[in-house]
């Protein structure tokens, strides 16, 4: 053999090795038990982060990064391994084989009718049941192929492609999306995620509506809003329990609430130290509260909502030595604290926002949509199976359904109009 021959013929070697490696690899990639323990070591991540108390790193760790990738590698190898079989069964119908899970059911062939237009005869009731028909051999050993609903195998294949959507979204999420928090009292604004350059999506607190019914839980909580872009509004909305307002991508949530209350200090002289509403999101012996730093003086307010009841709060005045003067005020009223005078306003709410921008959420949302849809599809439409033999003057019928199917209803069907269409001859 001359060089260049036995160089191409290496070549085609390695060709024929690396053709078969891939083959190889593909299928077992897309082996069913790989994806199912998969998919069961992403449930579990998902699940101990859920669980865990600030576990939602985990769901930004690399290792759950490469957890989602094989995930997807597992989807589309099997879509990929499955997709020219299903192909082919549906467009070129093959015979069944003989087994427990087919049903048999045969039809008497009116005497002396020749094999030939028999098995025309059930081919044309086959068809006109709505199966895609093919005949396969010749003689005595003709026989009809047929398949019912073949594309019903793309639905159930369609849904390996949604998983990987599903996990492809949940993926960009981690990797692009950002969550923001931030609590605002009425007319104050913020923007929707961290200061960038250009960026001026901002929210501004308009109002807090609450209600309460006799037990003391809430029967309303409305929060009123304006979405502002570049200082302007674009627009008003009220956020509720689980209807979150949307601008520019960004789901924003009414999240939390409390109260607030308007507090003014001063010196004994009269000179202003401190007028600003002040968020109670501190805790103050188990009590709402909030510090507030006088640094002219040296000295730190402590505001606690003592009674809601009747709006009355305690206000502590403490300096590095520690605790000066501590005293009861209602809202609404004026008190001397250590060398202080501190009046109290009307008490308001302030509210905590969560903003959330996930560019993956179309792909989730589209991803479950094809995966509830394919999976529907599959189950409500299964696909359906026939051989008809000719048997000693009767034609034969084998019929498989899917796995959930029961085609018992269908092979009485089928044996009628072939035994119809026998009679008509």
């Amino acid at each position: 053999m001359d060089r260049p021959g036995t160089l191409s013929a290496l070549a085609g070697a390695r060709l024929d090795r690396l053709t078969r490696f891939s083959e190889r690899a593909l299928r077992l990639a897309g082996d069913p038990r790989l994806g199912i323990a998969l998919l069961l070591g992403t449930g579990l991540a998902n699940a101990t982060a859920a669980a865990v108390p600030r576990g939602a790193w985990l769901l930004a760790t690399p290792a759950y990064l490469i957890l989602l990738g094989a995930v997807t590698i597992t989807g589309l190898a099997a879509l990929a391994v499955r997709a020219p079989t299903a192909w082919r069964e549906w467009r070129h119908p093959a015979p069944l084989t003989d087994s427990r899970e087919a049903l048999r059911a045969s039809v008497a062939v009116p005497t002396r009718t020749p094999l030939s237009p028999a098995m025309g005869r059930a081919a044309v009731a086959l068809r006109g049941a709505g199966y895609r028909v093919a005949v396969r051999g010749t003689g005595e050993t003709t026989l009809l192929a047929g398949v019912r609903r073949g594309w019903s195998q793309f639905a159930g294949l369609t849904a390996h492609l949604a998983i990987v959507l599903v996990v492809a979204g949940a993926g960009i999420g981690l990797a692009f999306g950002h969550e923001t928090t931030f609590s605002l009292l009425n007319g104050e604004q913020a923007l929707l995620d961290r200061p960038s350059p250009g960026f001026t999506d901002a929210l501004r607190l308009d109002a807090f509506d609450a209600a309460f019914d006799s037990g003391g839980r809430p029967s309303r909580l409305d929060t009123r809003v304006t979405f502002l872009r570049e200082g302007s509004a674009v627009r008003s909305e009220t956020l509720q329990v689980n209807s979150p307002g949307a601008f520019d991508g960004y789901l924003v949530h009414a999240w939390t609430y409390g109260p607030s209350v308007e507090v003014r200090a001063t010196t004994l002289a009269g000179r202003p130290l401190l007028d600003a509403a002040l968020p109670l999101d501190t805790s103050i012996g188990g009590a709402h509260g909030a510090f507030a730093e006088l640094p002219s003086v040296g000295l730190t307010l402590g505001i606690a909502l003592e009674d809601a009841g009747t709006n009355t709060l305690r206000i502590t005045a403490a300096d590095a030595s520690g605790l000066l003067d501590s005293v009861r005020v209602v809202a609404g009223g004026t008190a001397r604290v250590g060398p202080v005078d501190v009046s109290v306003g009307k008490l308001t709410a302030y509210v905590t926002f969560l903003s959330r921008r996930d560019p993956g959420m179309a792909v989730l949302f589209l991803g479950t949509g094809l995966l509830v849809t394919s999976l529907a599809a599959a189950l409500w439409f299964p696909r359906r199976r026939v051989t008809v033999q000719w048997a000693d003057g009767s034609v034969r019928l084998l019929l498989r359904g899917g796995r959930l199917d029961d085609a018992r209803p269908e092979l009485d069907r089928l044996r009628g109009q072939i035994a119809t269409a026998m009679d008509a001859a």
